[in-house]
């Protein structure tokens, strides 16, 4: 198969895809704007970050497969995708980890206010008696908002420190979600308005969608308890971002958050964010996934999924049934 990988791809899978016969353009700085001009003549592309949209589906003569090195697929026009024949597919869990941790870092950094102790001390301030200040984890309730593979793995790393985790009962949920999440010792409520009235840390792991755009908005903030830690490791449009800067002035709200509704889309530039620059807000640079391990476990995926696929195999995919299989266009 000739493959475009148009983000960051580890050396080692790339030349493991090469061993098994698949020719790989690698094309780490591909922008949004570049990739209608690039992609005619290959069969399968693996983006991580960059937008997939429907002019360079559409321009994309013989293209058959998507691969999103991740878990979300909302940069990427899957609409579009099947009408064009088109698999968009996704490497769901294989950084549940990594996010997980990073979350769990931004809730530890907050409460014991470790980003401002660092700049002090980097300025030459020594401010025993403020950084002494700090109310612990232990025993705390926090809310998951979204029990997939990262909000598991966040849950279950919230309970071996003490707390008491929580989310909203769902139904239909798959027998595996729900023995694990019994493991945990997950306690369930019945809707988001309780889990904002239960808990004092809230942290989201939600996918994007029409449905879950701005779940954190004015209505739900005016539950939540003051002094409340909301983390946001998932998705900038999951987050009503004026009302929670209102909120945190109300309410003495404090956030983590690795991911904003106006990205920049290279990965170095200028970010014009009120939320990042608060300063109740410890902020990171969408980095929740970029760690060694879940690179290379996500990448050894992707290699798994490209060979499946060329035997005839489609894994993970997450668009509804293509028209065609053969990159036909209609």
């Amino acid at each position: 198969m000739r493959i475009l990988l148009a983000d960051a791809f580890p050396a080692a899978q790339l030349a493991e895809l090469a061993d098994h016969g698949h020719d790989c353009d690698y094309r780490p700085d591909t922008t949004a704007d570049q990739l209608p001009d690039r992609l005619d003549g290959f069969d399968a592309l693996v983006v991580r970050s960059t937008r997939v949209a429907v002019a360079a589906l559409e321009r994309a003569d013989g293209l058959r497969l998507v691969i999103r090195a991740g878990a979300g697929t909302n940069t990427i026009d899957c609409a579009a995708a099947s009408r064009l024949g088109i698999h968009v597919c996704n490497v769901p869990g294989r950084n549940a980890a990594a996010v997980a941790e990073l979350a769990f870092a931004l809730l530890l950094a907050l409460d014991r206010n470790i980003c401002d102790n660092v700049t002090d001390l980097r300025a030459g301030r020594w401010d025993k008696k403020r950084y002494s200040r700090a109310r612990g984890i232990l025993g705390r309730r926090v809310g998951v908002i979204g029990l997939g593979q990262i909000g598991l793995a966040f849950a279950e790393r919230a309970a071996a420190f003490g707390m008491a985790v929580h989310a909203v009962a769902k139904p239909g949920r798959a027998p595996e979600t729900l023995e694990r999440a019994n493991a945990i010792g997950v306690h369930f409520v019945d809707d988001l308005t309780t889990l904002a009235r239960t808990c004092d840390v809230l942290s989201l792991h939600a996918p994007a969608t029409d449905a879950t755009r701005h779940l954190i908005d004015a209505d739900l903030l005016a539950h939540v308890r003051p002094g409340t830690i909301i983390l946001n490791t998932a998705r900038g449009e999951l987050v009503d971002e004026e009302a929670l800067i209102e909120a945190m002035a109300d309410k003495e709200i404090r956030v983590g958050v690795d991911v904003y509704a106006d990205e920049p889309a290279t990965s170095t530039g200028r970010i014009e964010s009120r939320l990042a620059r608060h300063p109740n807000v410890y902020g990171t640079h969408h980095i929740g996934a970029s760690t060694e391990q879940a690179q290379q476990a996500v990448a050894a995926e992707v290699v798994r999924m490209v060979d499946a696929f060329e035997s005839g195999t489609v894994l993970h995919c997450v668009n509804p049934q293509p028209a065609t299989h053969s990159g036909e266009r209609s």
